[in-house]
């Protein structure tokens, strides 16, 4: 069989990982995007919210992690369809820091809002930090901000306007 004649595979989205230093600090901060935790835990590795706990050896080596890894997580949903995200807490001496714009790999998640300019005073006034205020978009085609969460993860807010694309 060439590449040609195989089956594409009939994927959906399935969560988001984000890893986090603080966990209840990360889930206060998606609680102020929207955001609401629907498992206190990840089940399926063996993770908890609660308590730090190992995550079992067969999941660890899924997931490339070193064997005695401890961790804390939840679940989180925007709203009740996919993408979810886990926020993970591994115990870790070093973590390392998110990424930016122009590295390699995930860059930022990207939330859809209906009004770019409520939206972003409200969540100035609830204390998250923007890297850059509300900014219209080549020929007015979509209005974008940019924010972080507490362990630099970037996020970006955008009000798309489908109607200026046609042009």
């Amino acid at each position: 069989m060439t590449g040609k004649d195989m089956a594409a595979p009939t994927l959906k989205w399935g969560h988001i990982n984000i890893n986090v230093s603080n966990l209840e600090d990360s889930i206060s901060f998606y609680q102020k995007l929207g955001f609401s935790m629907i498992i206190p835990g990840i089940p399926y590795l063996g993770i908890e919210r609660d308590s730090g706990n190992s995550v079992p050896s067969a999941q660890a080596e899924a997931l490339g992690i070193p064997e005695n890894s401890t961790a804390r997580a939840c679940i989180m949903q925007l709203d009740e369809g996919f993408p979810k995200i886990d926020l993970t807490e591994f115990a870790k001496d070093s973590p390392q820091p998110a990424g930016t714009n122009d590295d390699l790999g995930m860059a930022r998640l990207c939330l859809a809002t209906q009004n770019l300019a409520e939206d972003y005073e409200s969540l100035l006034k609830a204390g998250v930090e923007f890297l850059s205020a509300p900014t219209e978009g080549v020929k007015g085609m979509a209005d974008i901000a940019l924010c972080k969460d507490p362990d630099g993860t970037l996020i970006e807010l955008i009000e798309v306007h489908f109607e200026k694309w046609r042009n």
